[in-house]
């Protein structure tokens, strides 16, 4: 990010970095590169979906040790693409680079960079929510807003983005390589605190190579930067001729020096397009200004709306967003900078296009991203359903929108349909936040092909993963096999008693938690890539359904994301049960772990079951299945289920059984309940029916 290779550059030249004790100050936090350094460098797992838990412990930890130095932080991450699009085709060379690093580690290769779990931004977000720690996503990318509150505040800012070598910011830019977070020391004789890092500021860069930082956005757009690369466009300019120095940064050297010359810009500019023009000709000169001129003005810093958000929670008023932007409904405008809503929809509405993430894969085997499209198509319908044309229309055209997604081992682009489902019919953007609420429900629900009573025996907080379940089980390709289904629910209820454990005083770890624990794969790790492919389409459906759910104003309760998935824990339970370990097993000996699976499981039988089901047993009453072949289809998948369920009989004196209704450890009541749905015409071709069915369902009273 930024100008490529100035960060080497400026280690080569230490001195240009002094280094300070950080205390008792504001900082201002870019975000996004906080959560890519906080994950890569603790060596999470990036083959097998991300260990999100693990990287909670890490933020946390990070965060005390800047409360422990009295240093307040305000944390920024980007959000939609510049709206002026001139990084784009950086954009399109980063998305191929990540498809290349999942191949690679998808070989057992480690290759340059690294891959990030498709939900890290949100559990960063809910971290950051959790701890108090102020918190705002930019409309678009973060850069400029971040130097400008720095600037304002007179506060230093934190980020490995070398863009920040350039912005003038008086209280100096702090390298995250050189900010030792993990090692607070205290003064001699004194209880003061504070975290040793390394500070630049653009004064001591200019005085070390003399020159005007005037020049300094000139020097970073010749040199190259996300905006403009001059050897793209077939511009050669040979720097190196002016270097007092040999090696690979004798480009950087010679261009310093030659700008040692110029006291402004304009002149430096003037200087830089004549000698393209004597060495190319006139229509390079002319690109080459344009891109220059807008590789410039990136680090011009205009007045941020980030003060007034964080000293008095509000948003920019349109007005003060640039012309392009005010495409973006009022209503907008705040939770998007509270990261309530998904920040995919600026780039949807400005530019048309969604850029999809690149995740560890089988290459031969579809997009994972492909799964959830059906849910994007609804998002993208609900987002530009303020262009109708013709509101008399049955069916009223919308935009198509172009998606960005892996084919193979190669970045491709297709034009995808916006639909809008029955029960959005009447929905537009401008008004969405006013649909009543059972009105969102609805849309979100008839997306997913899941019923509310389906749903009414899981706890409330599970209702989304669940329904996503049941919506992944229907669309995945290949179907998911019994075990990958079995541990992805395994992995749900590690996950709540993981939450229970950190979020309730006095709780007492059970022998389930200990024993799925016990399961988690440490040192060198295989992969199964059909299991990773399975997997990373879940969480690409979960990760489309948090967004439909954020742009229908939560119709159904955010989960606490960073305990729903462990890649390491379920891979290896996927491996375990192909073994012939049983859930019941696992699940022995804590009662509320059994009915959750239980409850879970019942759920999503449910939602798939065309005929009367039978209520969901208790572990005891666990049946062992024998595991699907990943080319089953669907219905074969549902008939294993059903191995899994006992004729529940409704008869109290059948068997003899006590039939009371045992409760868990969270308070829940296990109720047996029956109810008829009624099949709905679906919406759009790519849709599957939703069943008619009569459904037996488990609640919590």
């Amino acid at each position: 990010m930024g100008v490529q290779g100035l960060t080497s550059f400026m280690e080569e030249n230490g001195n240009i970095l002094k280094d300070v004790h950080l205390r008792n100050s504001k900082l201002i936090i870019d975000g996004s590169n906080l959560f890519n350094l906080l994950y890569f460098d603790s060596g999470l797992d990036q083959s097998h979906g991300g260990d999100y838990d693990v990287f909670e412990d890490q933020v946390c930890k990070f965060f005390k040790a800047l409360r422990d130095c009295d240093i307040d932080p305000f944390v920024i991450v980007d959000g939609g693409s510049d709206y002026t699009d001139k990084k784009f085709e950086t954009l399109k060379e980063r998305a191929q680079s990540r498809i290349n690093t999942a191949n690679d580690l998808s070989m057992g290769l480690q290759g340059r960079g690294g891959i990030l779990p498709t939900l890290i931004k949100y559990v960063f977000k809910q971290i950051l929510i959790s701890l108090n720690v102020p918190y705002a996503q930019c409309i678009c990318e973060a850069d400029q807003d971040i130097a400008s509150l720095a600037r304002s505040w007179n506060c230093p800012v934190l980020s490995n983005d070398s863009d920040f070598y350039i912005f003038d910011i008086q209280a100096g830019f702090l390298p995250i390589s050189h900010f030792h977070w993990q090692k607070v020391s205290m003064q001699r004789g004194s209880s003061i605190r504070y975290i040793p890092c390394k500070q630049y500021t653009t004064t001591s860069f200019c005085r070390h190579f003399n020159i005007n930082r005037k020049v300094l956005p000139v020097f970073a757009s010749v040199a190259g930067n996300d905006y403009i690369k001059l050897h793209n466009m077939g511009v050669s300019l040979r720097w190196e001729e002016y270097s007092s120095m040999k090696g690979r940064f004798a480009r950087f050297n010679g261009l310093l020096n030659w700008l040692t010359h110029f006291h402004g810009q304009k002149d430096a500019l003037d200087s830089v397009l004549r000698l393209i023009s004597h060495s190319n000709n006139r229509q390079k000169t002319g690109a080459a200004l344009q891109g220059l001129s807008l590789g410039i003005e990136e680090y011009h810093l205009p007045p941020s709306c980030l003060e007034w958000f964080f000293n008095d929670g509000v948003g920019p008023g349109p007005g003060r967003l640039p012309e392009p932007l005010r495409v973006l409904p009022d209503w907008t405008l705040l939770p998007l900078m509270e990261g309530r809503l998904p920040s995919c929809m600026v780039d949807v509405l400005l530019l048309g296009r969604m850029m999809q993430g690149a995740q560890v894969e089988d290459p031969r085997l579809p997009c994972g991203n492909n799964t959830s499209r059906s849910i994007r198509q609804v998002l993208y319908g609900l987002l530009l359903s303020g262009r109708r044309a013709d509101h008399s229309s049955q069916r009223p055209p919308v935009d198509d929108v172009e998606e960005y997604y892996r084919e193979g081992k190669n970045l491709t682009s297709s034009m995808v349909e916006a639909i809008l489902p029955s029960a959005a019919e009447q929905m537009q953007l401008d008004t969405l936040h006013q649909a009543p609420r059972s009105v969102q429900l609805k849309v979100f629900l008839e997306t997913l092909g899941v019923s509310q009573s389906t749903l009414s025996g899981v706890p409330p907080h599970l209702h989304l993963p669940v329904a996503v379940t049941c919506y992944w089980l229907r669309h995945a390709h290949p179907p998911p096999e019994l075990p990958v289904l079995q541990a992805l629910l395994l992995g749900l209820v590690y996950g709540e008693l993981c939450r229970q454990r950190k979020s309730q005083r006095g709780f007492m770890e059970g022998p389930v938690l200990e024993r799925l624990r016990g399961l988690i794969q440490r040192g060198r790790r295989s992969l199964d890539l059909g299991v990773a492919h399975a997997y990373s389409q879940w969480q690409c459906c979960l990760k489309e359904s948090l967004h439909l759910n954020q742009l229908l104003c939560f119709p159904l309760a955010e989960p606490q994301c960073a305990w729903l998935y462990k890649g390491t824990l379920v891979h290896q339970l996927v491996t375990k049960l192909r073994g012939g370990l049983t859930p019941d097993s696992l699940l022995m000996g804590d009662l509320g772990s059994g009915q959750l699976y239980r409850a879970m499981l019942g759920a999503i039988l449910n939602s798939h079951d065309s005929h009367e089901a039978a209520v969901i047993p208790f572990v005891s009453g666990l049946q062992r299945a024998t595991p699907p072949s990943l080319t089953q289809p669907l219905d074969n998948l549902t008939a294993s289920l059903h191995i899994l369920a006992l004729e529940y009989d409704d008869d109290d004196g059948a068997g003899g059984g006590n039939k009371s209704k045992p409760e868990d450890d969270m308070g829940w009541t296990l109720v047996s309940v029956r109810t008829r749905h009624k099949s709905k015409d679906r919406f759009n071709r790519s849709r599957n029916p939703e069943f008619s069915r009569k459904q037996g369902r488990i609640g919590w009273e």
